[in-house]
């Protein structure tokens, strides 16, 4: 067995409830310079220990386990790769970093990000920019540009891994309270919205819905299929019932009244709606009867496929967990209008994505599943599905829309997915390696490289030319 440290961890939590070490040894049961040991590493938790932290604290007992740093690591390579690359600090001191304090890495990369963004803005105030228009206007938005109010609430879901756990628990029992019954669920929602709020339904909106408050009536679109129709009263029934928990939630991270906070709410009203129509006990149990097997959960809920595949993506409930997914749904040009993840695996915020992923494969033959086997630089591999939909509003020479949705494990949990049947998981080099985004990828011999490589002096001879687009100059040969 493994031990566990998880010194700065305990530290913290011990601060926090303004705790001497002489009180918490006496509440552990130890003497004062063994908790002094294990609150700098020289001695790990043992399991006596960790019990009895679990029950002083009210804490999970994987609060001191360890930690996939992943993510927090290649976001800090990302804000940091000018440093990196200088030679400033090494990868393995920002891995150091995540895994001991988290909490001074993520202060540093929001001073990094800032810095960034602060260089943007005297760039663009230099090349006589319109200040008002903001970093990056003339050029595009850059790394450092500031992020949309859209862009912020994608990042409030992502720290949190996607999984908002007191409102995916009151929105079971709001299934249990209405009687959500598969089959059966808009009838249900019907009579909770008629009976608890007086709000009737209308099939006659030329949108896909519309809630009028002062006549009480809630519009949807008759173009809508059942599922759909569900998931927007579901949505309606948290804001109603919801609305109080929505703001405080949401004025986590954004002041009331802005933008950010109105979406957030929206944000967080749809994630109810996705607990309310698909519980999460009975969800997790299809899940895994089928062994995640997108298409029979779609059929056997009677719920679209996207649906479906972001609600996998939030099975990370205390002991009741599913596999860790990361979800994005990306168009043809590889812009990335949804990125949630449970997983380590990072998702670059400068520029696009790695054009050998196989979402992008997915364009390629719509309706059908496409697996891959990837490897980020790093050496972890995923087991990702993508598949391409495209959404008409129902009549001839009407623009419709075609996302590629992917859904993603690492390698260690893709056994416990059909799509892993006839696969050799533990062949290293049949795994595809991808990486984070063409600015920031760390395979600098890979020929479908877009951009140089930040933070990296190319090699320019113009005597010479190589299969690889950008070649850096400590690598030119």
């Amino acid at each position: 067995m493994s031990k566990t440290y998880a010194g700065a961890r305990l530290r913290r939590l011990r601060e926090e409830r303004r705790l001497s070490q002489a009180d918490l040894a006496r509440m552990l049961a130890i003497s004062p310079s063994y908790l002094n040991q294990m609150e700098h590493d020289s001695r790990p938790l043992t399991v006596p220990v960790l019990l009895r932290l679990t029950e002083a604290f009210g804490v999970d007992p994987g609060f001191f386990s360890e930690r996939d740093t992943s993510r927090l690591v290649a976001d800090l390579r990302e804000a940091l790769a000018g440093e990196v690359a200088a030679a400033r600090v090494s990868a393995s001191d920002l891995a150091e970093l995540a895994s001991r304090m988290p909490a001074v890495a993520q202060v540093l990369l929001d001073l990094g990000r800032r810095g960034q963004q602060l260089a943007e803005g005297l760039a663009g105030a230099a090349d006589g920019r319109d200040a008002a228009a903001g970093p990056g206007a003339a050029t595009g938005a850059g790394p450092g540009a500031p992020r949309s109010p859209h862009e912020e609430i994608r990042e409030f879901f992502y720290r949190r891994q996607n999984y908002l756990h007191d409102t995916d628990l009151a929105a079971e029992e709001l299934a249990r309270a209405v009687g959500i019954r598969r089959g059966d669920v808009v009838r249900a929602l019907a009579a909770r919205l008629a009976e608890r709020h007086g709000v009737r339904l209308a099939a006659d909106s030329e949108r896909l819905h519309h809630y009028d408050d002062s006549a009480r009536v809630l519009h949807l679109s008759a173009r809508l299929r059942p599922g759909q129709q569900a998931f927007r009263m579901a949505t309606q029934l948290a804001l109603l019932e919801y609305a109080d928990e929505l703001d405080r939630l949401a004025c986590e991270d954004f002041p009331a009244g802005s933008t950010a906070h109105a979406l957030a709410r929206i944000g967080i009203a749809n994630y109810f709606a996705a607990a309310l129509i698909l519980p999460y006990r009975a969800f997790h149990t299809a899940a895994e009867e089928f062994r995640y097997d997108i298409e029979r959960l779609t059929d056997h809920f009677g719920i679209g496929y996207e649906t479906v595949c972001h609600r996998l993506s939030t099975l990370q409930r205390p002991r009741l967990r599913g596999v860790p997914f990361s979800f994005v749904r990306v168009d043809r040009a590889g812009n990335m209008s949804k990125r949630q993840s449970a997983t380590g695996f990072h998702f670059s915020r400068a520029g696009g994505t790695c054009p050998l992923w196989n979402v992008y494969e997915a364009f390629a033959a719509p309706g059908r599943i496409h697996v891959q086997v990837a490897a980020m630089p790093d050496g972890q591999r995923y087991l990702w599905t993508a598949r391409a939909l495209t959404r008409h509003r129902g009549g001839w020479g009407e623009p419709g829309k075609t996302f590629a949705i992917g859904l993603g494990c690492e390698i260690r949990h893709a056994s416990r997915l059909v799509y892993s049947d006839g696969l050799d998981l533990g062949n290293t080099a049949a795994a595809t390696p991808i990486g984070m985004g063409c600015r920031i990828c760390e395979r600098l011999d890979c020929p479908q490289r877009a951009v140089p490589p930040l933070g990296r002096p190319l090699a320019v001879d113009e005597n010479t030319s190589t299969f690889v687009p950008y070649q850096v100059a400590d690598r030119a040969r």
